[in-house]
């Protein structure tokens, strides 16, 4: 994978924008649709929505097909939805962040970039993060998220492991109703 993006800015930092990110399929969208109910600027997930384009396109930068391609593509669009909506004037919660896209170079065993580690770096959210952590009883398949329950797991073991490196605190979602999660988001606020 190429290191298309080098020239970085120098850090920005936006205390006011935090990410929800975890699992595959533990229940991060009703949560953000809580959230939004709420009257937060929540911002969607870039890996869904690339993927949703490229089968509509007949595009091949997938994460069943060119993982590069689409690695690079989630690179690129994480930090253009990071730019249009930091900083913030107000709460706002990102569908996964930056970090993300190095977690799944990591779970594909693709290498790490210096622009992904720039990226991650240099676009910084609030320290808080708050991960969905795997759960079984409400994990399904879709036609975006075709990972296995034992793929779901892994990928929340390395998210956490990724953004705790990044100096992040991650703070884990309990598993309760949506409302119940949301009101432990709002409550833990920092």
């Amino acid at each position: 994978m190429s290191d298309a993006n080098p020239n970085i800015p120098i850090a920005i930092v936006d205390p006011r924008f935090y990410v929800i990110t975890g699992a595959p399929g533990a229940g991060k969208t009703a949560l953000l649709r809580e959230l939004e109910s709420r009257g937060y600027r929540c911002v969607p997930e870039v890996a869904r929505q690339i993927i949703q384009e490229q089968v509509r396109d007949g595009g091949d930068a997938l994460p069943w097909a060119n993982t590069a391609r689409y690695a690079e593509l989630m690179l690129t669009r994480s930090i253009g939805s990071y730019l249009a909506h930091a900083p913030s004037d107000g709460i706002t919660f990102a569908d996964r962040g930056i970090p993300d896209t190095l977690t799944y170079a990591r779970v594909i065993e693709l290498p790490e970039t210096i622009a992904m580690r720039r990226a991650c770096e240099n676009y910084r959210y609030n320290r808080r993060v708050f991960m969905a952590p795997a759960w079984q009883d409400i994990y399904h398949t879709d036609a975006e998220r075709k990972q296995t329950w034992a793929d779901a797991v892994r990928v929340h073991e390395i998210l956490v492991r990724v953004y705790e490196e990044l100096g992040y605190e991650c703070l884990e979602l309990p598993r309760a109703s949506v409302k119940e999660r949301a009101d432990f988001v709002v409550a833990n606020l920092v």
